[in-house]
């Protein structure tokens, strides 16, 4: 589990290609210094695998299922990541509950800074998604953007007209310490919704199920 607090900024140093897969290392300072084999780290969102360990660097094995759900299959060497080791118990929870798992992706639709002078307070970004994820969000709710956990703003379903999208702003820190600092309209980006969110939607669903087959038979 993570919080969607990005630790560091990494940069991929190689990626090999195995077929339906690929081999990436990644070089963390921060995120290596007690990193084991076996050990969980999120990359731009996706929890990752680590299989080895080098001088700042740790190599995860990337499979077929995560390059075709995530951005990860984008990405080349010399690109920066978001990086967060998995949470250890005891530790405060200073963002949301984030699994590094996926749910789609979206894209940079805009980005427009606030007309604080001398210099921007925050800049508002919007983000085009899939329409299935939209209902999982809410304003002031929280969605998890390349591994970083982020305020929603604003959510707007999809009609026959304009995608779903959702806004967030972001704070001077969150524009320097992470990758979503440098993105341009266009860039693809790695989406979790809350997860909890997920498991109140099956919840009612099974309550309606048993609604109704108690009333057949009645």
């Amino acid at each position: 589990m993570f919080t969607g607090l990005v630790e560091e900024k990494g940069t991929v140093t190689a990626i090999e290609s195995l077929g339906d897969s690929v081999r990436l290392t990644v070089c963390g300072p921060l995120v290596t210094t007690d990193a084991e084999h076996g050990a969980s780290i999120a990359v731009n969102g996706c929890c990752l695998t680590v299989t080895a360990q080098g001088n700042d660097t740790f190599t995860a094995d990337v499979m077929a299922e995560s390059l075709d759900k995530t951005s990860l299959g984008d990405l080349r060497v010399g690109d920066e990541v978001n990086l967060e080791r998995a949470v250890a118990v005891g530790q405060r929870l200073g963002g949301h509950i984030v699994q590094g798992h996926v749910d789609g992706t979206g894209r940079l639709i805009d980005r427009v800074p606030s007309n604080h002078q001398p210099e921007p307070l925050w800049d508002l970004l919007r983000f085009e998604m899939p329409s299935d994820l939209a209902r999982y969000l809410v304003a002031k709710g929280s969605i998890t953007v390349d591994g970083t956990s982020l305020t929603v703003v604003e959510v707007h379903d999809s009609t026959a007209d304009e995608s779903a999208w959702f806004s967030v702003s972001l704070i001077p820190t969150t524009l320097a310490d992470t990758t979503l600092g440098t993105l341009t309209p266009g860039d693809r980006v790695n989406l979790e919704v809350d997860v909890l969110a997920k498991h109140v939607e099956r919840l009612l669903a099974q309550r309606d199920i048993m609604h109704r087959e108690g009333d057949t038979h009645e």
